[in-house]
């Protein structure tokens, strides 16, 4: 309990009560002035009235004794009168100042001794909580409202209930041209005091944060959002929503396709923000989902009355390098490409055109994933139906390249009735090439028809038909012995393509290619497109297969060879390839064979490629046409024949040893032993 006199607390009630009023009734300024302050400003004010009064009087009687005195004592007069004026008005205000300190001091002992009274608690705490109300609390980045105050062309001062109002840029309220005094807006506390003590506010910063907010929040509510379309960028549109910039595709403005953007700009919209990144500062909005949302049910509605073969009218939405959509009237269907016509077609705008009107028939349609498959051809007859009936295989037709493929093309015969001439069928030749070296799209082909199938609707065309078949006389033009001089096509391991005539082709072994070489792949013996002189060994017509051969054309050498290199003969060479069997040597351009145990020198070390020594033929075979040479048998043959010359002279030694042995006597011992040391 506080003791607390009933004229303390009369006095207290009153100025707590002014005090309400004025806070709440004056502006940011004039709350900076006290009660006080005013009791003063009134008290000068009378104060200076009293002291124009008092000036007027002793104006007045200072001009009665001037009057009486002569004009050349009119400044010292003057100067007196302004001294007394100025004595009198400091007397009237230390007069009052002491009246007040008097006022003060009898209040204070009035206060002392007047009777006590005692205030609760409670009452306590109400006051205190009407006066806390009053003081506003502000903090730094904090956003609030504002009041607007006063507009410039510069700047726009707003009140927030602080002791001074802020001062905000002219140019963050561009967006609302209609901003007056009085209007409340929403401002971000970015410093309480500068370093000139303004409070500095900012409208944009606030606007941004509560922006996100709003943003956040639709997105978790699913909350839809109006927006202006500003300008066109890569892949869709920029849309202002609560003053951000967000990112709305170009997929994501409508569920039909967006011929011009353009017509967009400027545009206000309801949107649903599908996407937030705060960190990235980007938002993604979309118009398309609001309306998907409506399409659903009418879409599900639409699908339950849809049947195969039904026909439709619709309207062409858009049109793709594969097909065409088409609006059924809430629903869109795809026409392929490939039925929309019968025949061939580049691209759909041959054959319809945006916002036409078309009929089709339903082919197909998925009712859970929302497709529909149709179909334009459809509505009319197929054109085999209407295909010549005396056609038959063996008849030749015109017609005109719509496919090119590697492996043939694709001949249209009539509208919508295509055959197709393989590229085997186009010549005679085995040596397959692409198609593209007879024919381009476009081309007028006349061709024999080969198969036709009306049930399953093929046809296979043959040029090569219409020509003599080259393989029909084969063998009677050229029998077993012929010589020919042909162009190498192309190579294989095993041997050479080569083309006797247009549509013939022959076949050389790679091991016709040399009587006396080991060639491994036919390149090393020639190249392509080069000539080469031939012989024909056989012919089989049935298999239209003709063997060549090149080494032929010459004398085989190896019964020549066979008298040269007889077994133990020695002959000269050089060492021309390694291998781990062995090596190739190359006597007088033919190739021999060394086994790698016959590479041992003399010295036992082994020989090397570019080594010309001296090899001797160990085997020869004139049917395999083989020649087996050793390096190591040159020099084992004579040690062995010092050896056998050694063993002679041994066994001569030994029998003379024998003979003497039947008639020795001991004066022959000396003999004897002369004779043993020279066996040893």
């Amino acid at each position: 309990m506080f003791p607390i006199t009933e004229r303390y607390k009369a006095k207290t009630m009153t100025k707590e009560s002014d005090k309400v009023d004025e806070i709440k009734s004056e502006s940011t300024d004039q709350k900076l002035t006290s009660k006080n302050d005013n009791k003063q400003i009134k008290e000068s004010v009378s104060l200076t009235e009293n002291l124009e009064s008092s000036s007027e009087q002793i104006s007045s009687s200072q001009e009665n004794k001037a009057d009486e005195h002569p004009k050349s004592s009119y400044t010292t007069v003057k100067d007196v009168k302004s001294s007394k004026i100025s004595n009198e008005s400091e007397e009237i205000i230390e007069t009052n100042l002491r009246s007040e300190d008097i006022d003060k001091e009898t209040d204070k002992q009035n206060f002392l001794f007047e009777e006590e009274k005692v205030y609760s608690n409670k009452q306590i705490e109400d006051l205190s909580k009407i006066y806390i109300e009053t003081i506003p609390v502000i903090e730094d980045k904090q956003v609030l409202n504002g009041t607007v105050v006063r507009i410039t062309d510069k700047v726009v001062v707003v009140d927030i209930n602080f002791k001074s109002d802020g001062v905000i840029n002219s140019s963050e309220f561009k967006y609302n041209k209609e901003l007056k005094i009085g209007d409340s807006v929403e401002v971000l506390v970015e410093q309480q005091e500068d370093s000139f003590g303004q409070l500095k506010l900012s409208h944009r910063r606030a606007r941004v944060l509560q922006a996100w907010k709003k943003v956040n929040l639709a997105l978790e509510t699913g909350e839809i959002v109006n927006g202006q379309i500003k300008s066109r960028t890569k892949g869709g549109m920029i849309v202002d929503v609560f003053g951000i910039e967000c990112f709305l595709p170009g997929s994501q403005i409508d569920v039909k396709p967006i011929r011009d953007y353009e017509e967009y700009v400027g545009k206000e919209m309801q949107f649903k923000v599908v996407k937030v990144n705060e960190s990235f500062r980007n938002v993604v909005v979309s118009h398309k989902a609001l309306i998907e949302a409506d399409l659903i049910v009418q879409t599900k509605e639409i699908m339950s009355k849809l049947e195969k073969g039904q026909v439709l009218e619709g309207t062409v939405k858009n049109i793709t390098s594969y097909g065409v959509f088409v609006d059924l009237g809430g629903i869109d269907g795809l026409i392929h490409i490939t039925d929309l016509s019968w025949g061939r077609i580049s691209h759909p705008e041959e054959i319809v055109n945006l916002d036409e009107s078309i009929k089709v028939v339903i082919l197909d349609f998925d009712e859970d994933k929302s497709r529909i498959q149709l179909g334009l051809k459809q509505l009319g007859s197929h054109p085999w139906e209407s295909l010549d009936s005396n056609l038959k295989v063996g008849d030749e037709i015109d017609g005109k390249v719509v496919v090119l493929a590697d492996y043939g093309v694709f001949v249209e015969v009539q509208t919508g009735v295509e055959a197709l001439l393989h590229v085997s069928e186009m010549s005679w030749s085995s040596h397959l090439r692409s198609a593209g070296d007879f024919f381009k799209v476009g081309d007028s082909v006349k061709a024999k028809i080969l198969t036709l199938d009306r049930d399953e609707r093929k046809m296979s065309l043959g040029i090569k038909q219409m020509l003599p078949d080259p393989w029909s006389e084969i063998d009677k033009n050229y029998p077993v012995g012929t010589k020919l001089e042909v162009k190498v096509r192309n190579f294989t391991n095993f041997g050479i393509f080569v083309e006797i005539e247009e549509g013939v082709d022959g076949l050389i072994h790679i091991s016709d290619l040399s009587w006396t070489k080991k060639i491994k792949h036919p390149s090393e013996f020639t190249s392509v497109d080069s000539k080469i002189n031939v012989i024909v060994l056989d012919v089989d017509k049935d298999s239209r297969k003709i063997s060549l051969g090149h080494k032929q054309i010459l004398e085989n050498p190896w019964d020549v060879y066979a008298e040269t290199f007889k077994v133990n003969s020695i002959h000269r060479g050089i060492v021309k390839e390694m291998y781990d069997k062995g090596a190739i040597i190359e006597i007088n351009d033919i190739e021999a064979f060394c086994p790698k145990k016959h590479l041992i020198k003399e010295d036992e070390s082994k020989a090397k490629v570019g080594d010309d020594i001296q090899f001797k033929v160990i085997d020869f075979s004139k049917e395999s046409k083989k020649i087996l040479v050793s390096h190591t048998n040159v020099y084992m043959k004579i040690q062995n024949e010092e050896k056998q010359k050694s063993k002679k002279q041994t066994s001569s030694n030994l029998k003379k040893i024998q003979d003497s042995q039947k008639q020795t006597t001991l004066g022959d011992l000396d003999e004897l032993n002369k004779l043993k040391d020279e066996i040893e």
